[in-house]
């Protein structure tokens, strides 16, 4: 697994709190690795197949980039406690984001090309990398888009 801080300010961002061994950088502060986010395909094999398992500071929406068409989405707190659970859940139109939001013990999905807002915002990739976009551009008709992504690891 890939430890990878949120960005500086807004929604999903690092925030510091004490307790944990798990640790994340930003800008040189420390911040606690509060959510285990675990994404399976459900129609793969008896079980399903693993697409990733990344580990985040606590956001209540990330972005997932190229997810499966149906995703099965378990996260967990540091102490291994369930915060949200989705199973099977599917994209409504063919993007390459989908933005997983947390509420009530529910994990949604969207399927979106990344606006102004999402800019900072987490994402994961597959096999369960964790990040932070930085920009995103898409021509209208979806046709191509540009993005970048930071990531930050420390052993």
């Amino acid at each position: 697994m890939t430890v990878a801080p949120a960005s500086p300010a807004g929604p999903g961002r690092c925030r510091p709190r004490r307790g944990s061994s798990h640790r994340l950088w930003l800008s040189g502060h420390i911040c606690r690795v509060d959510y285990i986010w675990e994404l399976r395909n459900p129609d793969g094999g008896m079980l399903g197949l693993e697409w990733g398992r990344g580990l985040s500071a606590e956001a209540d929406v990330i972005l997932a980039h190229s997810l499966p068409e149906r995703v099965d989405v378990v996260v967990r707190d540091h102490e291994d406690n369930l915060v949200a659970k989705g199973d099977a859940l599917a994209g409504d139109e063919p993007t390459p984001m989908a933005r997983l939001s947390l509420r009530d013990g529910v994990v949604r999905r969207e399927s979106v090309w990344p606006g102004d807002g999402d800019i900072g915002r987490i994402v994961i990739l597959p096999g369960g990398e964790v990040g932070t976009l930085l920009s995103w551009w898409n021509a209208d008709d979806g046709s191509e888009w540009r993005w970048q992504v930071e990531f930050h690891n420390t052993k």
